[in-house]
């Protein structure tokens, strides 16, 4: 039970940091923390009606959406199978109330009218700032975020009606673990806010600002502009949730783990990794990208499928029939964004290879109750300019078939219907690629097969990669400079050399628990490994990067935003170093 806890406290600390969760970011930090603000007098002194306001609005938001996710995510499949409403009724639902909601930022007397119903919350204790938590529930219901391990463990007990205490426990952790990282940017959001005067004496403003990024993200969320930023953007997190995986704690809640594999046997081939189970095999894939083929048991045939798109008059497909061919089994979720980048190789393998007996299966296996209803997948294909064959499991049984823990899973699949490969997440395309070559050939001696496929790998190398850096005293662990990074105003000296992944300063700088406001003549300079170097800085000014020589000037205006200054074709390591207009606020380097 302890273990339990501690995986989904983890698990939700690593889906809080996740590329899935920046959309939703400007959000929390405007309506969340902007708007919690204590307005201060132009001579910096504070009302006594203010300051008697606690500010528990981030506190509220981040609350709310915490709840509702989770409820959402543990019982929403369950409740609406047993109603006769559409699948993705509560996120059609939670997108108009996004958008009045929005209105209500930008129009004060509304938002009175949408917050009655929750006046049970103490007036005494929250103000007028209750609005959050109905802010914070309806973000729950639409947003949707990377499915790590334990919420898959947790999506997979909830849509087959494994409910136990054990389930609950690990998703009140999950939540708990979630909620972290976001009630500290909420709360970063207050403090910057106080600090930087535009935001203090212009409340008004600031609040039509969150009404109007609050509905632009209904709107986002509602034709998917969010799925394209956050494809762009490589899983820094993958490894973490690789790790987490190869536990099997989490999988052996939700009934589908390391011990539960269905298949075995030794089908013929061509394996130089030795005989096991399809179990085995996803546990050695659970902790490394396995480089030889393998034997891993009779595939599973597909079992208890809704729907097919992509087939011929959408007629059902089955391995028996696929016999002779490669086959590539692929679980996916069309709103998951690690499934999104990973088909894009998968596509294109199959453009490449169908000709020549390789065939893609993509057995959708939803991971919300909106991804239930046929439309929307089918939708969701197309926007991902999917043409293979897709298998709609809306009731887990192929997945339960498959044993499969996470969203992507892949099964390679060889002609004798033997599972030769597991791939569990990103990454390792160019192995998985050679492995569906070798295949082909073995099935037919006599294919010429074209050229491999080139569509760049966005998987960061984790190992090698610099983790993000904090730069406030609170939590920076990597700082090289002198003197010693403490509170307060200092000059700042960079050495001439320092330890990679480090960061020194130099000039000028104002060092506070979470941030550095610079001052004159201010610079940081980053030893860094990666592909892309990103710099989360505010305030009013300008900005400059250096690297190996070539400078790029930037403009900085408004709250504290995500800056590339830093952008390669591959991961390297170099150095950059920024200097800065006085007045701006930096918090954290991050990569990808």
């Amino acid at each position: 039970m302890v273990t339990l806890i501690f995986l989904g406290l983890v698990g939700g600390l690593i889906t809080g940091i996740s590329p899935c969760i920046l959309p939703v970011l400007p959000v929390i930090f405007l309506s969340g923390g902007a708007q919690s603000a204590r307005r201060r007098a132009a001579d910096g002194t504070v009302s006594p009606a203010d300051e008697k306001r606690v500010g528990w609005r981030p506190f509220l938001v981040v609350a709310g959406l915490a709840l509702s996710f989770s409820v959402f995510t543990l019982f929403g499949t369950l409740v609406l199978s047993a109603l006769p409403v559409p699948q993705d009724i509560i996120r059609w639902i939670g997108l108009v109330a996004l958008v009045l909601l929005g209105i209500g930022m930008i129009v004060p007397a509304f938002q009175h009218v949408l917050e009655k119903p929750f006046g049970w919350i103490p007036q005494r204790q929250v103000g007028t700032e209750k609005g959050g938590f109905l802010l914070g529930l309806t973000l729950g219901a639409v947003y949707v975020p990377c499915a790590g391990p334990v919420l898959a463990a947790i999506t997979v007990a909830g849509a087959t009606g494994r409910i136990g205490i054990e389930t609950v426990l690990l998703t009140v952790a999950f939540a708990v673990g979630t909620a972290a990282p976001l009630l500290f940017f909420a709360l970063a959001g207050r403090g910057v806010a106080e600090r930087v005067k535009a935001f203090r004496v212009r409340q008004r403003a600031i609040r039509i600002g969150a009404g109007v990024v609050v509905i632009g993200l209904a709107v986002a969320l509602t034709f998917n502009a969010t799925d394209a930023i956050q494809r762009a953007i490589p899983d820094y997190t993958a490894a973490l949730n690789h790790s987490l995986e190869g536990t099997g704690s989490t999988s052996a809640l939700s009934g589908t783990g390391s011990g539960s594999g269905t298949a075995s046997g030794s089908g013929s081939g061509t394996s130089t990794g030795g005989t096991g189970t399809l179990a085995a095999c996803q546990q050695e894939a659970a902790f490394t990208t396995p480089t030889t083929l393998r034997d891993c048991g009779s595939a599973p045939a597909f079992t208890g499928i809704q729907q097919w798109f992509n087939t011929a008059d959408d007629q059902p497909v089955t391995l028996a029939s696929l016999k002779g061919k490669v086959v590539l089994v692929d679980f996916w979720a069309y709103s998951c964004i690690n499934c999104q980048r990973a088909i894009q190789h998968v596509e294109q393998w199959y453009k490449t290879y169908s000709p020549d007996g390789f065939v893609v299966v993509g057995v959708h296996t939803p991971e919300y109750a909106f991804e239930h209803v046929p439309a929307n997948i089918q939708a969701g294909a197309e926007r991902l300019g999917v043409t293979y064959p897709v298998a709609v499991d809306n009731d887990y049984k192929t997945w339960t078939a498959y044993s499969n823990t996470s969203w992507p899973s892949d099964y390679l699949v060889d002609a004798t219907g033997t599972i030769r490969h597991v791939s569990l997440g990103e990454g390792g395309y160019s192995t998985f690629e050679s492995m569906i070559r070798s295949l082909l050939t073995t099935a037919d001696p006599t294919v010429s097969l074209p050229q491999a496929t080139d569509v760049p790998d966005t998987t960061p190398t984790d190992r090698a990669q610099t983790p993000e850096t904090y730069l406030g005293s609170k939590r920076a662990s990597n700082y090289a400079g002198s003197p010693a990074l403490t509170n307060g105003a200092g000059t700042f000296t960079t050495p001439k050399s320092f330890d990679a992944s480090s960061f020194a300063l130099g000039g000028a700088w104002t060092v506070g628990d979470e941030d550095l406001t610079s001052g004159s003549g201010a610079s940081i300079t980053l030893n860094y490994t990666a592909s892309k170097v990103y710099l989360d800085v505010g305030g009013t000014g300008t900005m400059t990067a250096t690297v190996g020589g070539t400078s790029t000037t930037f403009s900085v205006s408004g709250a504290p935003n995500i800056q590339t200054v830093v952008s390669s074709p591959g991961v390297g390591t170099g150095q950059v170093t920024v200097t800065l207009s006085a007045g701006l606020q930096v918090y954290s380097f991050t990569f990808g």
